[in-house]
């Protein structure tokens, strides 16, 4: 694959790699660095638990912060605005060391995180972010929309071949679900056209925005051709629903482009059904552990890295530099991204341990 230094300037925020941060987690403090005598107490407010990446960010936040000899308490908030901030207010009134938050909506987040604010308590936003503006230390979460574009050039120079897609979407408004599929397009047309990263990023928010008002568009220069989109929630359900009724306008279908991974292993379920085989299945984003294992199988060309793991890592990592004094909560940029990385048959085994 050509290696570029261009990133998606456009679309990205400036933000600290986590790179210095994970090389300092392995002598990350104890607990008695971080406290002359008590336990460090840690809340987190997940956003909800009706997906196994939210569990896994939870159960990952508290297995990094119980190595630490921390005391973490993870409240799930249920995708409720009213019982997010009620879980904030609970975490003040216990006075946290740290409170880390998987903001239900990056506005409504605000007023709780200011609470904790003026009680001098930190506050972390993990995974989805805190609006501008929020008095947090970080936010901490994957690359978007590299890590879709590093996911496009991999398959653009995997495959010669004319592509013939739908895409899979998780929402009409994300900002996430927008970034992931813009990304993806945008890798397939810089590895095909040979275009800067800015060019191509400029074409496939233009040809995306051609799919939305019109139902399929094509970039001929990249033998490009994106025949319909579905939204599935982001849910495995939603994907099989989604493509369910995308296969049958749309036969001779070469390539499914997904925002997540389960949304595609729902198109897979049916397409399975419709007897439709050797069509690929590329998606931005997450690095779930069927996933890599069928990657590794072959039967799934590749995903983008958002590990809830590694989220969790570098977001307690973070917290554990703030609670020993090493660093200030006014150190760390507004947004910490982790790495990004296309993951595919080549390197899939250097992962497998990141999947949820």
């Amino acid at each position: 694959m050509k290696n570029k230094s261009a990133r998606l300037s456009a679309m990205v925020v400036t933000a600290a790699t986590t790179v210095a941060l994970l090389a300092g987690c392995a002598t990350a403090p104890s607990s008695g660095d971080s406290t002359d005598s008590e336990r460090v107490s840690v809340g987190f407010s997940l956003k909800t638990q009706d997906a196994p990446y939210f569990v896994a960010l939870g159960e990952a936040i508290k297995r990094y912060g119980e190595d630490l000899g921390w005391d973490v308490t993870v409240l799930d908030a249920g995708n409720d605005v009213q019982q997010e901030a009620s879980n904030l207010e609970t975490f003040v009134s216990q006075r946290k060391d740290v409170i880390f938050i998987d903001p239900v909506e990056p506005e409504a987040a605000l007023p709780s995180i200011a609470l904790a604010a003026d009680s001098e308590i930190p506050v972390i936003a993990v995974d989805n972010a805190a609006a501008e503006g929020a008095r947090i230390v970080t936010n901490v979460y994957a690359n978007n929309p590299e890590n879709a574009r590093l996911v496009g050039l991999a398959y653009a120079e995997a495959n010669n071949d004319p592509i013939e897609a739908v895409i899979l979407s998780g929402s009409k408004v994300d900002l996430g679900s927008y970034q992931r599929r813009v990304g993806l397009l945008a890798g397939v047309i810089e590895y095909r056209t040979q275009k800067s990263a800015e060019v191509a990023l400029a074409d496939a928010v233009a040809l995306e925005q051609a799919l939305k008002d019109n139902g399929s568009a094509s970039y001929a220069e990249a033998q490009l051709k994106l025949v319909a989109q579905g939204f599935g929630d982001w849910s495995e359900e939603g994907g099989l629903q989604a493509m369910e009724d995308l296969i049958t306008a749309n036969p001779n279908v070469t390539t499914v482009f997904g925002e997540n991974d389960n949304m595609l292993f729902g198109a897979m379920t049916a397409l399975q059904n419709a007897g439709k085989s050797d069509i690929d299945m590329v998606a931005a984003a997450d690095g779930a552990a069927k996933a890599l294992s069928l990657i590794a199988a072959g039967e799934y060309f590749a995903t983008g890295l958002n590990s809830p793991d590694l989220i969790a890592e570098t977001a307690v990592a973070i917290a554990a530099q703030i609670l020993a004094g090493k660093k200030s909560a006014d150190e760390f940029d507004f947004v910490t991204l982790t790495e990004p990385v296309a993951i595919t048959k080549k390197n899939v085994e250097q992962y497998m341990d990141r999947g949820f």
